[in-house]
């Protein structure tokens, strides 16, 4: 007998969409594909002026709560209204303690939103305001909710760890992207309901292609921020181009360390040879993937504490048959296995780096060999629909797990 699939899901994000969140995007398709509702609902304003493609494939609608305070009577006025159809909300507003006045103010517009639209459970991504947000609306509508923890939610130095202790506590299951995450979670916040489920791909978008005979270009993708580690990749295109090594390279990308990346280009003389490409958009990526001898993702831990999960870009590197080099950061080595799926170094490494990257711009068969293994890796592990499945059976638990609605307790 087919299992039942989940009634309708809200999906909770902070903006939608964003250029750097296809994950997400990959997500959502995959539930469409399986015939399984999605309501979009979007907490902050689109602040990008740069869109990817495959967010014309989404069908699911998407709504925008109100990110603005309404004047204080206009406030009270409006939860008072909303006690006609959230009977409860004033005795979870005292149960749940202290908010923001925005939050609540969403959470109870998001509540109302999905009590119309028969939502049946919350979904978030990523342990900030989305999950804030979706923590209060669940219990004003009486629903479950769940959230999808990534990397700077949990990592970074300004995490309010009190507050995300509380949201691991009351959700009814939590995911995140790693191995890694779930041990860092379980270490410094004891026991609680977290999964693993990788981020994945829709691997017909991602056709495997053999790197035997590709020219000596180097590939790096990601905001142009501390933790992707691109520094280090520059200096160690000056250390190839001493050793002789025939290269180029291309960093995609944009972010608010352009300009001092561009002045380390200029200063190692490597102007003809690592190229600064801007952001593109997600078919260009692929073509570049395609075309590259070598991705390089020279993560590392940031100052401020904030580091990569895993970057969906490995995963579209190693499903297209472009070998990798990376680092040893967090969940990375679950993808990159160090001489059987890519090849790993120690972060901020220069000379390992340089080394791994020599060594697979050199050596035709090695790079057969990774890719293939790594293709392979992909599509048992990283498949977004069988992914997504298994986030859609966590779904099902939580709902077969409630015997009767949920009531704030006393």
């Amino acid at each position: 007998m087919a299992r039942s699939e989940p009634g309708p899901l809200g999906y909770v994000v902070k903006r939608y969409p964003r250029f750097s969140e296809t994950f997400i995007v990959n997500e959502i398709l995959a539930h469409e594909r399986a015939g399984v509702p999605v309501h979009i609902f979007a907490l902050r304003r689109v602040n990008e002026t740069h869109f990817q493609s495959i967010l014309s494939q989404v069908r699911s609608p998407v709504t925008y709560i109100p990110d603005s305070i309404p004047k204080v009577d206009v406030f009270w006025a409006a939860l008072n209204a909303a006690r006609a159809e959230l009977p409860d909300l004033w005795a979870a507003i005292e149960k749940l303690g202290p908010s923001e006045a925005l939050d609540v103010h969403q959470a109870v517009a998001l509540a109302l939103k999905v009590r119309q639209l028969g939502i049946s459970h919350l979904h978030a991504h990523f342990g900030t305001v989305a999950t804030t947000v979706a923590r209060l609306a669940a219990r004003f509508a009486n629903l479950s909710y769940t959230f999808t923890a990534h990397a700077k939610d949990i990592f970074h130095t300004e995490v309010d760890t009190a507050a995300l202790r509380t949201k691991l506590g009351d959700a009814a299951s939590v995911v995140t992207v790693s191995d890694f995450n779930v041990a860092w979670i379980g270490e410094h916040y004891g026991a609680v309901p977290v999964r693993r489920i990788y981020n994945g791909l829709n691997l017909e978008a991602f056709p495997y292609r053999s790197p035997e005979d590709r020219p000596p270009q180097i590939l790096a993708v990601g905001r142009l921020v501390e933790k992707k580690g691109f520094d280090t990749l520059v200096e160690a295109c000056a250390v190839l181009r001493d050793r002789g090594v025939p290269f180029t390279c291309t960093i995609i990308g944009e972010g608010p360390l352009r300009d001092a990346l561009a002045g380390n280009v200029e200063n190692y003389g490597l102007a003809g040879q690592v190229t600064l490409a801007g952001n593109r958009p997600q078919s260009d990526v692929i073509a570049a993937l395609q075309g590259a001898a070598v991705f390089a993702a020279p993560c590392v831990l940031a100052g401020d504490g904030d580091r990569d999960g895993l970057p969906t870009v490995l995963v579209e590197a190693m499903a297209l048959g472009t070998p990798c080099v990376s680092t040893d950061v967090t969940g990375i080595p679950e993808l990159v296995r160090d001489g059987e799926t890519g090849l790993l170094v120690p972060q901020s490494d220069l000379i390992a780096l340089a080394g791994a990257l020599a060594r697979l711009l050199g050596d035709a068969g090695l790079r057969l060999q990774l890719a293939t293994n790594a293709r392979r890796l992909i599509q048992t592990d990283f498949d977004v629909d069988r992914n997504a499945a298994d986030l859609r059976s966590i779904f099902r638990e939580v709902g077969a797990s409630r015997t009767e609605p949920w009531r704030i307790a006393s």
